[in-house]
């Protein structure tokens, strides 16, 4: 008997999933015990670039997640409602879910996995996070032994796109975006990719499956890459960084069990040796830290028809082996078992290094006096570099040792009241 799927959207991605399981030369045999049962879409005139018969395509999504005959519901629309109704819809009807929606697994995760937990069925998401990388599944399985202390991620295509753009080309922010816009790589709306919104999401999910606990995503610290400017990508550049909008999902004190998290998206000067530093363009990479493994990153793209239906029906692959060995009992390496929410550190409480860029009046002992500030709350500096004016105003740019975030901007403050400084352009961190 046929593995039933009903699939909610026939965008990009869905239609990448129907192309995938209408072409199975050379691919896994359980996939031709797929068969595509129910098609849900907006418009039936749309011009598709896959073929369906008529009786397999519908408007009435209502009727897909409740029809006795699907099997497995796989939620392609994007957007939080319906999508969120529909996905709960289908777990109560007992049916499994393969979602590729970062967004409202970020939101609506506690609700969506509670209901699929009571109904004994599955909720799948290797989608929804670093398109066709596989990294939902190693977290559950492969590196479940470990003790995950650190997962830093580029996992927004969009906005790595366009800080490598700057970088190669010394090019300002809005030019490459108007660019990227018109190339498809942007969206109309750009806002939740370039203010971070997006990686937001999903170093949520992502933190959830390696410290085995809930993320209230209004926790996550989120702030995106239009304040940065070409000219701090050429300072990083001379100090020996390149500038990243990482994810970065971090536990305080590795070894202690109920030690807190730093969840936090923001841009970030990375190290040209570190292995993030050379993942460019809209390629996605994630790195896992832990214990026994040290390091492991998973590369690829992190978007693309292709790339997302890999991903999209490698979790409908996993559910026909589980439904062609059935047993009553749930498999728990598949299921999201974590009830209570992860203890979040406040990001003044943060460690980290900064790069700060200082417009200064030209006078005696200005570096002198941001020493002194710096000194007065503990800062220690790394590196401190001026090279020449911009509108009669000297630049200073500082680079600090691990310190504070609260006792870093308790120095800003005291610094802002100096009359020799006019203004403070650029403040980001180092990894």
């Amino acid at each position: 008997m046929g593995v039933k799927l009903g699939i909610l959207g026939l965008g990009t991605v869905g239609t990448g999933t129907v192309q995938l399981l209408q072409d199975l030369v050379g691919r896994n045999p359980l996939l031709q015990e797929i068969e595509i049962y129910r098609v849900g879409v907006r418009s039936l005139d749309k011009i598709r670039e896959v073929e369906l018969p008529a009786e397999v395509v519908t408007t009435d999504l209502e009727a897909i997640v409740s029809d006795p005959a699907v099997d497995i519901i796989v939620e392609v629309m994007g957007g939080l409602e319906p999508a969120r109704s529909l996905i709960l819809q289908a777990l109560k009807n007992g049916k499994h879910v393969v979602t590729a929606n970062k967004a409202a697994i970020a939101r609506f995760g506690a609700e969506i996995f509670t209901t699929a937990n009571q109904a004994g069925v599955y909720v799948m998401l290797e989608a929804a996070v670093g398109g066709g990388i596989p990294v939902i599944q190693p977290l559950k399985q492969s590196l479940r032994v470990n003790r995950i202390h650190t997962i830093t991620g580029i996992v927004n295509g969009t906005t790595n796109y366009i800080l490598t753009r700057m970088q190669t080309e010394g090019s300002d922010f809005s030019d490459v975006l108007a660019d990227a816009q018109r190339l498809g790589y942007a969206e109309a709306d750009p806002t939740a990719d370039v203010e971070g919104l997006d990686a937001a999401d999903k170093i949520a999910i992502l933190a959830s499956l390696g410290f085995d606990g809930r993320i209230n995503l209004q926790d996550v610290y989120c702030e995106g890459i239009r304040q940065v400017s070409k000219t701090d990508i050429t300072y990083a550049e001379k100090l020996g960084f390149v500038i990243k909008l990482l994810a970065i999902a971090k536990q305080s004190t590795p070894s202690s069990p109920s030690s807190s998290l730093s969840v936090r998206v923001h841009p970030t000067l990375v190290p040209k040796a570190h292995p993030l530093a050379s993942i460019n363009g809209v390629y996605n990479a994630i790195l896992v830290e832990g214990e026994p493994i040290g390091q492991v990153m998973f590369f690829g793209p992190g978007a693309g028809a292709g790339a997302t239906a890999s991903a999209v029906t490698s979790d409908i692959l996993n559910l026909v082996a589980v439904l062609k060995t059935s047993t009553a009992n749930p498999n728990p390496l598949l299921t999201c078992g974590h009830q209570d929410y992860c203890q979040i550190a406040p990001m003044t409480e943060l460690v980290t290094r900064f790069y700060a860029r200082f417009l200064t009046k030209d006078q005696p002992g200005v570096i002198g006096k941001l020493g002194t500030c710096f000194g007065n709350h503990g800062v220690s500096l790394e590196s401190v570099v001026q090279t020449g004016f911009q509108g009669g105003l000297a630049e200073i740019v500082v680079v600090t040792h691990d310190v504070r975030e609260g006792d870093f901007h308790q120095a800003l403050a005291e610094i802002r009241n100096l009359e020799a400084i006019d203004s403070i352009p650029s403040l980001l961190r180092v990894l």
